[in-house]
């Protein structure tokens, strides 16, 4: 198994205890905001939720102290920082696969029109709102410790959020009216993940210096 993968299995295997929590969120957003709009359901979840249980790893190692544990195992330092995105994105991934699922069904129930571009629309959204969460968050993770910047790390992504919501008048129906462009949006998040785990490793050396 890639070392990068075992990181991520080790991500996972460090948040299950988690599960029951991230469970009941999960479900109080649901109940929350799919009563009459099934749209706002995936990019909710991924707001609130995803980006939550992707940061759950940096919580358990600032109170489990399992940095000591990360430096003695056989991966590269280089393997356990991509393990902690490589986690953050299956999480994505699970995330808007069951909300996906979930708001198709609340959408036929309620017989709300909800599909082909309107679906990619918003799952194009979610990915944008999960990038910005996550390239701000886990350089400063790693660089600072979540302990010391989770308050910081809460509220400047959601705050960058909502800055491009307000200034720009972001809306799905935008998103929708720009067809066209939302490939170019899931390369430019992709490089922008990639980015931000390049700018966590440089980070983390001068942390360790």
């Amino acid at each position: 198994m890639n070392a990068v993968v075992r990181m991520a299995v080790l991500d996972l295997r460090t948040v299950a205890p988690y599960r029951y929590q991230g469970l009941v969120v999960f479900g109080v957003v649901v109940a929350l905001l799919a009563h009459n709009r099934p749209v706002v359901v995936v990019p909710a979840l991924v707001l609130l939720v995803t980006s939550q249980v992707a940061a759950y790893p940096f919580v358990v190692a600032d109170k489990a102290g399992l940095e000591t544990l990360y430096a003695v195992l056989p991966l590269p330092r280089r393997a356990v920082l991509l393990g902690h995105y490589a986690w953050a994105v299956a999480a994505f991934v699970a995330t808007a696969t069951v909300g996906t699922t979930l708001a198709l069904l609340l959408a036929w129930g309620e017989s709300v029109p909800f599909g082909g571009r309107t679906l990619v629309t918003v799952l194009t959204l979610s990915w944008a709102m999960f990038v910005v969460t996550v390239a701000i968050q886990f350089p400063l993770f790693v660089r600072f410790g979540y302990s010391r910047i989770s308050v910081l790390c809460t509220f400047l992504p959601l705050a960058v959020i909502m800055l491009a919501v307000t200034r720009l008048h972001l809306t799905i129906a935008t998103f929708a009216s720009i067809q066209a462009w939302l490939p170019v949006l899931w390369v430019a998040g992709a490089a922008a993940i990639v980015g931000s785990a390049a700018v966590a490793m440089a980070a983390d050396h001068r942390r360790a210096g």
